[in-house]
This record gives structure tokens, C-alpha cells and sequence, in this order.
């Protein structure tokens, strides 16, 4: 194990990159070293050490930190780089080759001669087992058995390395698929965001190398190296581009629109390419015209008459043909506003061709046929004139049967109203007795007070019986 910091490394900046940058010096001595024997004996941490390698080639890859330091799509896995990411009193990284070979299989890593002359897609499935095969072929005896589980990582007799650090079947150019994916991404995104004509959609190969030179994060144009591998993607696996070397189509999102490069694509790149040059022309014309003044007005300062006057001829000069190229600018710009608009009618008019072909389509199914309409419609009206019946005999089974519950004797009701009556009055006149009894009965305690008991007191039962309650 190490002790203390890591010296800086060759170059000085490895260490300030992430992951580099948050790993201890005993984690990454670990890292450097040989790492193949763990895939078996434990996955857990091999696994731990591939992701964290991956991280460390994605930004060195990013970053322009290669050896050449042009390509930021495509890394490039030889002794070069392994001397590159070398850390002092740690060394060189031993683990690659099993790195390598590990997103290799996982398409974190596509070697770039198989990216670029592939037909199918990367994301097709059946992509991935032609591209081992294709791989296998031609590399070590060894190697092969391993890769199809014939051995395994100790050999064909279980001692020694299957690999040996002289090994270099791992080395190559390799397209990094994360960072691919993420440059297509923001290709996308600004070219969604131009005003959507056709002529935005249109690049020369130097063009586009210009207007998306920033998406990798570097200054400048893109190389032609990560052009053509990010033209590739956006042609083969995005399905977002036409390619022929020439000129670049970004598609339009309405599938009917034509997916073809056609001839009014290349005239209108020619008439921009003019215009553009004619631009950078008057640029340069005005730019010298702004010489010849100054320069006049040096020799004018040095009473050098015949100098200025020779500079002002010039400069006169330079305005009649500053004159000329902006009249020709006019024309080119005016040419090119409409060659464009009519290419957008014609990618109109072709919309609405496709349009009605599917609409007449649509129209000629069977079920959409004069007769079948008719036939459909009849159908309904009998449908629903049998609903209606329906209904309405439901209708007037309820109001039958509500009727016949409806149905009151007349005679029973003034009956039970004559029975209330008489009962309320029963009650009525019970109340009124029952009221004359408690007076009796309060009179009765008075005079018992006074000391005179009448005989009886007078009173009466619920049925109108006048009765004598007799004192006691």
C-alpha cells in the first residue's frame, strides 16, 4: 500500500480530473494494477474498478487529453495512452487491457472500424454477436478460447495469466458511445432550434464541421474524424440525417416530407456557399479600404502627397468593386430567398400529394362505400326505432301499474276521517273532565283546611257516568 500523496504525474493535470481527483492514493494504486483475475473471483469490485475506468477514459477522451488531443469521440488504446494516464510511484495502468475488453463487450466501447462500416444500428440486437465474432477473428488462439469460456482467467491448465502484459489485442481505436450519444443530443437540440426552412437544414461537410464545432467543448471546427463519426450516428442510429460527403439534410420531423437529397438541396448549399464568399469578400474589401485611409492619412502626415493620392486611387478602386460585389450579393441573396421558398412549396405540395393518397386510401375501405353507408345507416334507424318501442312499452307498463295502486275508495277515506274526528273529540272532552276532577279535587283539600268535609264530591269516569267519591 502507498503512504503519503502521489507525486504529479506525466501529464500534471491527470490528477485534477475527476475521478482522479476523489480517489486515495491506495484506491488508485489498486486500480492500476491488474484487475483481470477479479471478474471470477470477485465481481463486485471488478465491476467497481471497470465503472470507475470508464468515468477516468470518458473525461480524458472529453477533455482533449489524448496523445494526439484532436479526437473527443474516439479513444485511442495503445502504449501511448497507457504512458499518458502513468502516475508516478504508481506506474502504468495494467488494468486496461481487461478495461477495454470489458466495455468492449458491454458497447460502452465500439472498435471504429466496425462503427463506421456497420449497416445495422448499434442499438440493434443483433448487432452485438456479429461484432465479437468479427473481433475474435484473427486474434490469439488464447484469447478466442477465453472470450467463449473454453478457459478461464488462470489458463488452460489453471496456473499462470491468461494475459500477459505484453498482450496488446486490446489496442485500437475505439468510438465512446456515452459520448457520442451526448454530442448527438446537443447536435439535435441547436438544429431544433433554427427557424426550420429548408435551407436551415442544409450543411456543406465543413459547414456542419463549424456550426457544431462547440458541441464536444472545443474551440473551433470539429475534426473530421469526430465529424464523420457523429455525421454516421445521426445518419444510421438517429435516423435524424442524409449524408453523401456533399451535403448534410437534417430530416424534418413530418414523415412526408421527402427523405432524399435531391437537386434543389445541392443548389441551394451552391447558392449559399456563393453567397457566403461573397460576404467574406466585401469583409475583405472593406477591411482594405480602411487600410488605404490610414495609410493616406500617415503620408499626409509625412507631407507625402503623392503616396496618399496613390493609397485614395486605390481605395476608390476598392469601393467600385465593393460596389459591384454588393450588388451581386443583392441578386445572390434575392436568387437564394426564393430558390428556398420554392423548395418548401415543393416539399408542401408533395405533403399534400401523400396526404391525399391516404386520404383516398381511407376513403376506398369498404365500410366508407356509398352503399355500405346507406346500408349501415338503415340499420341504425331500425335499431333505434326498436329501442324506442321498447322503451316507450316500458313507459306504459309503469304508468299502468302506478295506476292501478293509485285506485282509492273514496267512501273509506271520509270514513277513517269521521273515526279521527270523533276521536280527537273524545279526547278532547276526557282532557276537560279529567280538568274538573283536579278542581274538585283541590276545592275538597281546601274546605279540610277550613274544616268542613262535604259528604262527597261529585266526579266522573271516562265514559260520562257522574259518580260520588266518598270521604274518608
Amino acid at each position: 500500500m502507498m503512504s503519503g500523496s502521489i507525486p504529479s504525474p506525466i501529464p500534471p493535470s491527470i490528477l485534477a480530473l475527476p475521478p482522479y481527483a476523489t480517489t486515495s492514493p491506495s484506491r488508485l494504486q489498486a486500480l492500476y494494477s491488474d484487475i483481470s483475475r477479479q471478474k471470477h473471483s470477485n465481481p463486485t469490485s471488478y465491476h467497481s474498478n471497470v465503472e470507475w475506468w470508464r468515468k477516468a477514459l470518458e473525461v480524458i477522451v472529453s477533455s482533449g487529453l489524448q496523445t494526439d488531443g484532436s479526437s473527443r469521440l474516439v479513444l485511442r488504446a495503445d502504449a501511448r495512452l497507457m504512458e499518458r494516464v502513468r502516475v508516478q510511484g504508481v506506474g502504468k495502468p495494467l488494468a486496461l487491457g481487461a478495461v477495454i475488453t470489458e466495455l468492449r463487450a458491454s458497447k460502452a466501447l465500439i472498435p471504429l472500424a466496425d462503427f463506421l462500416g456497420a449497416k445495422e444500428s448499434i442499438y440493434d440486437p443483433g448487432w452485438l454477436p456479429a461484432r465479437i465474432a468479427a473481433f475474435v477473428v484473427g486474434k490469439p488462439l488464447w484469447w478466442a478460447l477465453e472470450q467463449m469460456g473454453v478457459v478461464g482467467e488462470e489458463g488452460l491448465l489453471g496456473g499462470g495469466s491468461s494475459r500477459s502484459n505484453k498482450d496488446t489485442s486490446w489496442w485500437g481505436e475505439y468510438v465512446f458511445v456515452s459520448l457520442l450519444e451526448r454530442a448527438a443530443g446537443e447536435v439535435l437540440e441547436r438544429q431544433a432550434r433554427r427557424v426550420g426552412g429548408v435551407g436551415d437544414r442544409l450543411y456543406s461537410f465543413d459547414g456542419f464541421r463549424q456550426e457544431f464545432g462547440s458541441v464536444l467543448g472545443a474551440e473551433g471546427s470539429l475534426t473530421e474524424g469526430d465529424a464523420t463519426v457523429l455525421l454516421k450516428f445521426l445518419e444510421r442510429d438517429k435516423k435524424a440525417v442524409l449524408f453523401d460527403k456533399e451535403v448534410i439534410k437534417f430530416l424534418a420531423d413530418d414523415l412526408s416530407a421527402p427523405r432524399e437529397i435531391n437537386g434543389a438541396d445541392r443548389g441551394i448549399l451552391e447558392l449559399r456557399g456563393a453567397v457566403q464568399n461573397l460576404h467574406a469578400q466585401v469583409d475583405e474589401l472593406q477591411h482594405k479600404m480602411d487600410e488605404c485611409t490610414l495609410k493616406a492619412a500617415a503620408a499626409l502626415r509625412q507631407k507625402q502627397k503623392a503616396v496618399a493620392l496613390s493609397h485614395l486611387r486605390l481605395k476608390k478602386q476598392l469601393e467600385d468593386l465593393l460596389s459591384k460585389r454588393l450588388g451581386s450579393l443583392d441578386n445572390l441573396e434575392s436568387t437564394l430567398l426564393r430558390v428556398e421558398a420554392a423548395a418548401g412549396d415543393i416539399e408542401i405540395m408533395k405533403s399534400y400529394e401523400s396526404s391525399t393518397a391516404t386520404l383516398r386510401a381511407i376513403l376506398g375501405h369498404p365500410s366508407l362505400q356509398k352503399e355500405s353507408i346507406e346500408a349501415t345507416l338503415d340499420a341504425l334507424a331500425e335499431v333505434n326505432a326498436d329501442a324506442k318501442e321498447v322503451d316507450e312499452a316500458v313507459r306504459i307498463g309503469a304508468e299502468v301499474a302506478v295506476g292501478v295502486s293509485d285506485v282509492i275508495d273514496e267512501g273509506e277515506l271520509e270514513d277513517e276521517l269521521r273515526a279521527l274526528v270523533l276521536e280527537a273529540e273524545q279526547e278532547k272532552q276526557e282532557k276537560a273532565e279529567l280538568d274538573q276532577l283536579a278542581e274538585a279535587m283541590a276545592t275538597q283539600a281546601t274546605l279540610e283546611g277550613a274544616g268542613e268535609v262535604p259528604d262527597s264530591v261529585p266526579s266522573s269516569t271516562t265514559d260520562g257516568t257522574r259518580l260520588k267519591v266518598t270521604l274518608t
